[in-house]
């Protein structure tokens, strides 16, 4: 182990700063370039989960909004409304994410189908297996799940 590696453990932040310093300096070759490279590869693992809660979120609420309709208020509104904001954000900022949307909403479905459970009281069972949005009524302003009951 090494004086960058020793840093890493010791003071993360610092390291990072030391990492982005040799970097800019163009002193590559002090820089430890596996600890960089898990790094970068954790931080784009960071934006996928990211986009996956956010997913869980706005997913759960679009099924509550649509499986009890009696609870539509402007504060569940607002978090789809917020939610949608905030996933839509993420595919801007980091476009390539948009290729792994569909595989996102695949993986957020079963835990946004648990949290409408706990919340509504319906049985898991009482929601679909899969999905029943689309990525783009997801994302879609306009898109207002209607009444599953009727």
């Amino acid at each position: 182990m090494h004086a960058t590696s020793d840093l890493y453990h010791q003071d993360y932040h610092a390291w990072i700063a030391g990492q982005a310093a040799l970097l800019r300096q163009g002193r590559t070759h002090e820089i430890d370039p596996e600890l960089l490279a898990e790094e970068l590869e954790a931080m784009g693992r960071r934006e996928r989960n990211e986009l996956v809660s956010r997913l869980i979120i706005l997913i759960a609420h679009l099924l509550k909004w649509q499986y009890q309709p009696e609870h539509r208020t402007s504060s569940r509104r607002g978090s789809i409304v917020e939610q949608r904001v905030q996933v839509s954000r993420e595919l801007r900022l980091n476009p390539s994410l948009k290729a792994f949307l569909a595989d996102a909403i695949n993986e957020s479905y079963p835990d946004a189908r648990h949290i409408a459970s706990q919340e509504t009281g319906i049985r898991a069972a009482g929601f679909p297996t899969d999905c029943p949005y689309r990525a783009g009524d997801i994302l879609s302003e306009s898109y207002w799940p209607s009444d599953s009951r009727g």
